[in-house]
């Protein structure tokens, strides 16, 4: 008997090794189409450690204690920690299938038994019944216990396909966090250069308000028609239109940093009424090569780790085809007395082996279905890939054209600054007429106004660039474990 209990337990171990399905492999980076390096940018490896703060290179103090409060507070990572929560708990419920399931129950309680009978009448004439009963007490108590034996790996490939699932939560949840960032950068960016946009609008509100002022004088000097005046008023008043529209974008920027904070809009964001200076940037930026950024892109993780626990559901489908082996057992004990109830205890051990004969092509359908869903993962992942590679290239993109654009506008922004000092000195002492002026007036705005949206679109472009690149989760508490 040692011996044939050996044998079948050598034998059960042999075949639960032997898990159905394919085993899970990576795809290597030919079969993703991912080149050796980009068309441009540095090749200098990235820093995990500059990665994962990188907006403190953007030297703005404010702007990273926002950031501190929207990992605290954001509500789309709050809920997406509770995604992770959620499978991690999938993963131990898929663990407790390799263990033998147990419980028990117990009860007790009286039973009444009546038996019918006739009647007599006693020496005193009363009317006595010549029936019978009484109460009875029954007690019992037991315990079941059921295992299934992972004999062609169904539990051991829905317990890997659940680790999967647990590391794509894991990066699902830094892909939002970065996502976050981004966006609470960006935002904030764009509240400082839309208060750059009013100061530089309340300025040259000011000087026009000069301008037609000198106009009226002149009309009424008699030296100009009433041309010059109406000219004069009329670029006042596009300028004056300008001003609640950058205020509307102002507002908007702030309300939804306010949001991204996990905070009612309004006064969460009082103090950055207050006007600051766009951030500023160091230039160097490394970008690495496209296998160090698909290793920091959590999206991409997710992607591969999607892959992985839908290989691993094919193994589920596929060993549902094959028998399944199970041990069930019982022990439980029964008395009409509570101080004898473990007198008698009785039990049994029982295996069963079930089959599916015939089921219309069911299971082989499931098979089939999770093969086509394994390449539907696959090809998810690979535009994936692609797309993060996309993102880094057109990162690098904007980010020259910025910096190329700025150092432009900062010659045009000089010439037409001293353009406009001589011809409002010129109009002055009446050598040019005011549509000159005017014309010299809003070459310069146009120039400041585009000075100060290419630096915000430098600040822009390394924020994309740098969520392209993966940035923004690597110091996380809540890091993805893949094993």
């Amino acid at each position: 008997m040692r011996y044939r209990i050996a044998w079948l337990t050598g034998s059960v171990l042999a075949l639960s090794a032997c898990a159905a399905g394919p085993n899970y492999h990576a795809p290597q980076s030919a079969a993703l189409g991912v080149p050796a390096g980009y068309s441009q940018g540095s090749g200098t490896a990235l820093d995990d450690a500059t990665l994962a703060t990188w907006w403190t290179r953007l030297n703005d103090p404010t702007l990273s204690g926002l950031i501190d409060q929207a990992i605290a507070g954001n509500l789309d990572i709050v809920q997406a920690q509770a995604r992770l929560r959620q499978a991690r708990e999938s993963l131990r419920q898929a663990n407790a299938s390799f263990l033998p399931q147990v419980s028990g129950s117990a009860s007790g309680g009286k039973n009444y038994r009546s038996q019918a009978g006739g009647t007599r009448v006693d020496d005193s004439g009363n009317v006595i019944s010549t029936g019978a009963s009484n109460w009875s007490s029954s007690y019992s108590a037991g315990a079941n216990a059921s295992w299934q034996i992972d004999l062609f790996g169904e539990l051991s490939r829905s317990a890997e396909a659940a680790r999967a699932d647990l590391a794509a939560s894991g990066y699902d949840l830094a892909n939002v966090r970065m996502t976050i960032i981004s966006e609470l950068v960006t935002n904030y960016v764009q509240a400082r250069a839309s208060q750059e946009q009013l100061r530089i609008a309340r300025e040259t509100q000011k000087v026009q308000q000069d301008n037609y002022d000198i106009a009226r004088w002149r009309l009424q000097a008699g030296l100009v028609s009433s041309l010059d005046e109406q000219q004069a008023k009329a670029q006042l008043a596009q300028t004056n239109a300008t001003i609640p529209q950058l205020e509307a974008s102002l507002k908007g920027s702030l309300n939804r940093i306010a949001v991204l904070t996990g905070q009612a809009p309004g006064d969460a964001t009082r103090a950055l009424e207050t006007p600051a200076p766009i951030p500023t940037a160091a230039t160097d930026i490394a970008t690495g090569i496209p296998a160090d950024t698909l290793r920091q892109r959590p999206d991409v993780r997710s992607a591969e780790r999607a892959l992985a626990a839908a290989t691993a559901r094919i193994g589920v489908a596929q060993a549902q085809l094959y028998p399944s082996l199970g041990i069930s057992g019982n022990i439980g004990t029964t008395s009409n007395a509570f101080k004898n109830l473990f007198d008698l205890i009785t039990g049994g051990v029982f295996a069963n082996v079930a089959q599916t004969i015939f089921d219309g092509g069911r299971l082989a359908s499931q098979v089939r279905a999770q093969k086509a869903a394994t390449d539907a993962a696959f090809a998810a992942y690979k535009q994936s890939v692609l797309g993060a590679l996309e993102d880094v290239e057109n990162g690098m993109a904007s980010l020259d054209s910025a910096r190329r654009r700025k150092v432009e506008f900062a010659t045009a922004y000089e010439a037409s600054n001293n353009a406009a000092i001589l011809a409002r000195s010129q109009y002055q002492s009446g050598l040019i007429d005011f549509q000159t002026l005017s014309s010299s007036e809003t070459t310069l705005l146009n120039a400041r106004n585009s000075l100060a949206s290419a630096r915000s679109d430098e600040i822009l472009a390394i924020a994309q660039l740098y969520n392209a690149l993966g940035g923004g989760w690597q110091n996380m508490d809540d890091r993805p474990n893949e094993q």
